[in-house]
């Protein structure tokens, strides 16, 4: 892995830490922030046919091409991650389905904690 590949990998990583965690940050823009961040990354991976933007941002740095067909980490890193932590590689419409499932719940563990009577007006 070179410097390229490894600067995504570990921006990778701590954005995904923060999409698990972030549910837990107190302020109430910090909050804002995560809710709108969640459902803006879950439409862009739809919308980019299961490839994260930083995925295209390495392939167009490396090939001068945004989707690039010859890297085989390209709407990979899901299922890279899973088997490195499960040894296992579920099927890609298997994954889809639970990173979904687990941004509705993080999004709705962040909502819970929102003061949604501050945004309201009562």
């Amino acid at each position: 892995m070179d410097g390229i590949g490894l600067g995504f990998l570990i921006t990778h990583l701590g954005i995904g830490g923060y999409v698990l965690l972030g549910w837990l940050i107190s302020p109430e823009p910090a909050l804002t922030v995560y809710l709108v961040l969640l459902p803006a990354m879950a439409t862009q991976w739809y919308v980019n046919r299961g490839c994260c933007v930083m995925n295209n941002i390495e392939s167009w740095l490396r090939s001068g091409r945004w989707r690039d067909p010859n890297n085989p980490e390209e709407a990979g890193f899901l299922l890279m991650l899973c088997h490195w932590l499960f040894r296992a590689r579920p099927h890609p419409v298997v994954l889809d389905r639970f990173s979904y499932a687990t941004v509705l719940v993080l999004w709705l563990l962040a909502a819970s904690r929102f003061s949604w009577s501050a945004v309201l007006g009562a």
